[in-house]
């Protein structure tokens, strides 16, 4: 059975790159008919991206039926038109005024259809900033997470696109909120998420802890540890895994796994607090211990333990992970040159369910006809109009 809780809501995507992408993602997982409009001929220009960009479209542009249409022809305009009139959900992230130099912003579309819910992904909200460019590694360089990750002195942006994810994802929280309402009300609203608010609320246990101890914190490869052990250790075959012990109960099953009975019965390092205060002494030690085991035998005990651990895994292994797997972690997909690959879904399920593959990534306008046909096109316009260059 697919997954379906949104299956009548009607969206209309003009988007590209990934924060709008994301949001018209999340709607389109959960059953959504959403309808991507992509520029002719050529279709979104984020499928053409390479080096870093490459996955970007594959990633988030699943589920969707494509529409590409010449929006500077009066005639892809009015295409346009009446498939927003019938829809319930607009999201874009074009530049400011982009939209309503088309004839497309909220005002106009709201007034011939007051329950459409318009949803702008921003670079920033109403302020002296809104009219900036924003990219999500400007964002996180502007608002602390880069300075953050990096070493000391050495600011590095986040080693996924994390900020536009995220600020896709409020976007979609957004967009249903207000679906909630026009239950009551029968109106829509207009709705903005932005990278830079949302890179922001990241930062905000940072600035708590700041606000909290008087002290602004260091990046995090100088942070002081919370935990006695919670830590990157070596394996004698090369490998690396994460090891966490945070909690007085843990503490001595730990140090009888390891042989570490020396610092078990140290009465000196008998609560957490004294083994924080104490981690230049420990670490060592018990790093040491652990480097004599492999990494799938030091994974092994600390699962037998119930610890908290995670080998040091990259992006690839994700392919092939047992969990991801087994509880339909992966949507398989087809690339544009025909093969196959699995990608994440939403990391959620319903009634046990994860959300998944309604409609395979598109090729630019692939379902232009059967679009225009629900708009009430006949086959000869729909010809005409193809013959014109208006769609693909």
């Amino acid at each position: 059975m697919t997954i379906s809780p949104l299956s009548a809501l009607k969206v209309v995507e003009f988007t590209h790159m990934v924060m709008g992408p994301t949001t018209g993602m999340v709607l389109a997982d959960l059953g959504a008919d959403v309808v991507k409009v992509e520029p002719a001929p050529k279709g979104d220009s984020t499928r053409a991206l390479t080096g870093s960009g490459t996955g970007f479209y594959a990633s988030f542009q699943r589920n969707r039926r494509s529409l590409c249409v010449d929006m500077k022809a009066p005639e892809g305009l009015a295409l346009v038109k009446k498939l927003v009139a019938q829809s319930d959900v607009l999201i874009e992230n074009f530049r400011p005024g982009a939209m309503e130099k088309l004839g497309l912003g909220y005002a106009a579309l709201s007034a011939e259809n007051p329950r459409l819910i318009y949803c702008s992904c921003k670079g920033f909200l109403n302020g002296p900033y809104q009219h900036r460019t924003a990219l999500d590694e400007v964002v996180q360089m502007m608002g602390g997470l880069a300075y953050m990750t990096g070493p000391e002195g050495q600011p590095l942006r986040a080693g996924a696109s994390v900020i536009d994810i995220m600020g896709g994802l409020s976007a979609a929280i957004a967009i249903l909120s207000v679906v909630t309402e026009r239950a009551q009300t029968g109106r829509g609203r207009y709705v903005e998420a932005a990278l830079f608010e949302t890179v922001a609320l990241l930062m905000a246990q940072h600035m708590a802890q700041t606000a909290i101890t008087g002290t602004a914190p260091p990046p995090m490869s100088k942070r002081t540890p919370a935990w006695p052990v919670y830590d990157v250790f070596d394996t004698s075959d090369g490998g690396q895994v994460f090891v966490g012990v945070v909690t007085d109960t843990a503490w001595p099953a730990f140090c009888e796994a390891f042989g570490l009975t020396e610092l078990a019965a140290d009465p000196s390092l008998a609560t957490k607090q004294q083994r924080v205060a104490q981690r230049a002494r420990t670490i060592p030690v018990i790093a040491e211990a652990l480097r004599h085991y492999t990494k799938p035998a030091l994974m092994e005990k600390c699962e037998a333990l119930g610890l908290p651990y995670a080998p040091i895994g990259k992006p690839a292994d994700l392919f092939d992970d047992p969990h991801l797997t087994a509880n339909g972690g992966l949507v398989p997909l087809t690339l544009p040159d025909g093969r196959s690959v699995k990608l994440p879904a939403l990391p959620i399920t319903l009634d046990g369910e994860r959300p998944g593959l309604r409609h395979d990534l598109a090729p630019p306008g692939a379902q232009n006809d059967e679009l225009c046909a629900e708009l009430g096109y006949s086959p000869l316009e729909i010809g005409r109009l193809r013959d014109a260059g208006v769609i693909v």
